[in-house]
């Protein structure tokens, strides 16, 4: 299979998920969630049979403080967020939630008993401060991928110069991150899926698990460049693709299987946290075959023509 020398359908397709992406995120952004926002946050469970979605916000915009936000969890469970309260508020809430009438046959009962499992309220500044601290963190994470991977390869200077195999490396990491970014954006505007401090952790899964992904190949890359394997750099990468494609297919599926396993057998709580992951590891699996390799011929090229 020689990927290299389609190299430019897999270029247009990156590029049209990347400018997808980048409009998405221009005109429409995130939609954030309390993590970011500052707000507050319930998990009710209702005891008896759970009212429906339309219920429960009828009986708390009755109160008039603003818009919620309403999410099933399990059989009895409910995740309500809203804009920040005190505690007065807070109990004011559970005071209505229980006045709801039970869907039960049992019409004697008028109060709907409800546990609460979960309650806290974050501020504005906070929310501020955890955005800060996400960005920084992504940021640390990008430069020590770089560093890890210019020491990895320094022993290969030709064709490529190791410093460019890092480089490389983060650009692909890029197309998976905008991509996944692009994609909740999307989500975002029209299902309404927040992001949180949870997406953020996202994020740094995928940056890593992108990054062992093309090591992978670039590491066979450098074996073969030691070995002489290959008439020529760009018949060396394509055979270094050919060669650990099996296995970066068969990671990646074994790992996505597991996260669709989750994502629709799993809690709701979790379900965005691993949409993030299924999305990113798609976009690292194909970045590291299609677009990290067939850049460094290229690059490789770019340098020839110079010349």
């Amino acid at each position: 299979m020689n990927i290299i020398q389609h190299r430019k359908i897999y270029f247009y397709i990156s590029s049209i998920l990347i400018i997808i992406s980048i409009i998405s995120l221009i005109l429409w952004q995130f939609k954030l969630n309390i993590d970011f926002t500052g707000g507050a946050l319930m998990e009710i469970e209702f005891q008896n049979n759970r009212p429906s979605v339309e219920q429960i916000k009828e009986k708390i915009n009755s109160l008039n403080f603003g818009e919620t936000s309403v999410q099933f969890t399990n059989s009895k469970g409910v995740i309500i967020k809203t804009k920040s309260i005190n505690e007065e508020t807070h109990q004011k809430i559970i005071t209505a939630l229980q006045e709801i009438t039970p869907q039960s046959t049992n019409k004697s009962t008028k109060e709907n008993k409800i546990e609460e499992k979960k309650f806290f309220s974050i501020g504005p500044t906070i929310g501020e401060e955890t955005k800060e601290k996400a960005i920084k963190a992504t940021i640390i994470a990008i430069i020590i991928i770089i560093i890890y991977i210019a020491w990895a390869f320094r022993k290969i200077s030709k064709p490529i110069s190791s410093w460019k195999y890092g480089l490389i490396a983060i650009i692909a990491l890029i197309h998976d991150i905008i991509i996944t970014l692009g994609a909740f954006s999307i989500l975002g505007h029209f299902l309404g899926i927040e992001i949180g401090a949870t997406f953020i952790i996202a994020l740094l899964t995928i940056l890593g698990y992108s990054n062992h992904d093309t090591i992978i190949v670039f590491d066979r890359l450098r074996e073969n460049l030691l070995r002489a394997k290959g008439k020529d750099f760009e018949d060396t990468v394509n055979i270094s693709i050919n060669e650990t494609f099996t296995r970066s297919i068969n990671t990646s599926l074994t790992v996505l299987l597991s996260l669709f396993a989750i994502f629709f057998f799993g809690g709701t709580s979790v379900r965005d946290f691993i949409l993030a992951l299924i999305i990113g590891i798609t976009a690292g699996t194909y970045s590291s075959i299609f677009v990290a390799c067939p850049l460094l011929v290229v690059w490789e090229r770019i340098r020839k023509s110079r010349k």
